[in-house]
């Protein structure tokens, strides 16, 4: 049935999302009296008629989305006088005449007009044929009144354009952020439908990443066209709104150059009215290190891995270990990280590594409190993370974690394997074989090809760093060195 003008008497209404219904007849003028309208997203419906030019006194909109429909006519110009709209997409209509080219009709990335065969003119990237030309006999007229009136208000309207453009930019860098209540400082406002735009509907193709709560997503902000790591989480899964809500709690106010930057979260509806919750993270091109270590045509255990030489491996668990060095000792309280691996050690394009994915972390708040818990606590008993990596949570079971990290990175070996079986470990492994055999059970590539004396200064450098790793993993939890320790032992490496 049809959208009831009564909808115009909504004034404290923000978000109309009606998407994929069964509306019929018009689009109600009623719709421009909703002052505080931001969202409006009727697409996929069976709507005719007219867009209202009543749409264009809606001063705060910011979205409006009625695609896929059967609207007809002209698309108003006053569309294009709306200062705050950042993405407008009218395509797959019967819309037909002169697309204007004012306001939003500039920035093609934000409009969309495709699918509709009568549409002409506007900004040259839309690649529309050009409209008719003024008949002839009008020329004498059009000419007239250029010289009688337009010419003499150029002055004024170029004056007032610059003016309003001035404010326009001012207002929008101030309308643009939003404080979210679960971080506490300024983040770039983004809706479920943005994400789906970014990342084309969440594809597939995609898709760079899958946890047991979430699923990552690469993606463009068609806002100012950032590449994004979304993570969105499966709400249907137990545990995943925790997971959301206790990364939120970790990330409001941690800075560090060696942990995986957050753009946003979102946290709305999605287009069938479910619940949708999402962050957004600055996309990581080397990927994870995981992948880095066991990246190979085909079978992950095959031998045609990607090199990656001693100095780019100490690099990265230098990062790390400076990482879990601020997590642990420089907040108000410890954060246990509790899910240390390498698939959330993230790497730029500089190799940085960049510590990712705090969905199971925990809090040891009060500087009184021991960093390796209470034995008689739940926090001591209760085990969260991955097999192989995973320890009681406490900051001791983060360096454990952190050990056996270090040890895969040289080792190139998974603790997984099927050769740890039977009481051996990747910590006895190495323990059997230290120091005089550890030439013999590293990472092939890193002496390949190497001369005599630099082999034994890098053999000298291994040596040393899984020594610290059989420090965090061998010892009992109170006997463990702590991050500082780790992280200036490495850097003395």
């Amino acid at each position: 049935g049809p959208l009831p003008t009564e909808v115009g008497r909504a004034k404290q209404l923000q978000y109309l999302y009606l998407s994929s219904n069964n509306l019929s007849s018009g689009i109600p003028d009623t719709l421009g009296n909703c002052d505080s309208m931001e969202y409006i997203e009727l697409d996929q419906n069976f709507l005719s008629g007219s867009i209202p030019a009543s749409l264009g006194s809606i001063r705060n909109l910011q979205v409006l989305n009625v695609s896929h429909n059967r609207l007809s006519g002209s698309i108003p110009k006053s569309i294009g006088s709306l200062m705050y709209l950042e993405q407008l997409d009218l395509s797959f209509n019967r819309l037909e005449g002169e697309v204007p080219e004012i306001g939003i009709f500039k920035n093609v990335t934000a409009s969309w007009v495709d699918g509709n065969k009568g549409l002409c003119g506007g900004a040259a990237k839309l690649h529309l044929p050009a409209c008719p030309v003024i008949p002839s006999n009008s020329t004498k007229h059009v000419t007239s009144t250029v010289l009688k009136v337009v010419i003499p208000l150029v002055s004024m309207v170029s004056l007032a354009v610059v003016i309003s453009v001035l404010l326009f930019w001012r207002r929008k860098r101030k309308k643009i952020y939003m404080s979210l209540p679960s971080f506490g400082r300024k983040f770039p406002r983004v809706s479920c439908h943005d994400l789906d735009r970014a990342t084309d509907g969440f594809s597939t193709s995609n898709l760079i990443g899958r946890g047991g709560y979430s699923s990552v997503y690469k993606g463009r902000l068609l806002q100012d066209g950032t590449i994004v790591a979304v993570k969105v989480f499966t709400l249907e899964t137990r545990g995943a709104q925790k997971s959301f809500i206790a990364e939120c709690n970790a990330l409001r106010n941690v800075r560090h150059r060696n942990l995986d930057p957050i753009l946003t979260a979102c946290s709305s509806i999605d287009s069938k009215g479910n619940d949708f919750k999402a962050l957004v993270y600055e996309f990581m091109p080397k990927g994870d290190l995981h992948a880095l270590l066991y990246s190979a045509l085909g079978d992950e255990n095959t031998s045609n891995s990607e090199r990656i030489t001693l100095a780019q491996r100490l690099s990265i668990v230098v990062d790390v270990a400076d990482a879990l060095e601020y997590l642990h000792h420089d907040n108000q309280g410890a954060i246990v990280h509790c899910d240390l691996k390498p698939s959330n050690i993230l790497l730029d394009d500089n190799m940085t590594a960049h510590v990712g994915d705090f969905g199971l972390a925990r809090f040891k708040a009060g500087p009184t409190q021991s960093y390796f818990g209470d034995s008689n606590s739940a926090s001591s008993t209760v085990i969260k993370g991955t097999i192989g990596y995973v320890a009681p949570v406490s900051v001791a079971g983060d360096i454990y974690s952190y050990g056996i990290i270090l040890l895969e990175t040289f080792l190139r070996k998974r603790p997984t394997e099927d050769m740890f079986k039977d009481g051996l470990s990747i910590t006895n492994f190495v323990e059997m074989n230290f120091p005089a055999g550890i030439s013999q059970i590293v990472d092939s590539d890193l002496l390949q090809d190497r001369p005599v004396a630099t082999k034994e200064k890098d053999l000298d450098c291994l040596v040393s760093v899984l020594n610290v790793g059989f420090c965090c993993t061998k010892l009992s939890p109170s006997e463990r060195p702590n991050m500082h320790e780790v992280a200036a032992s490495l850097h003395g490496v």
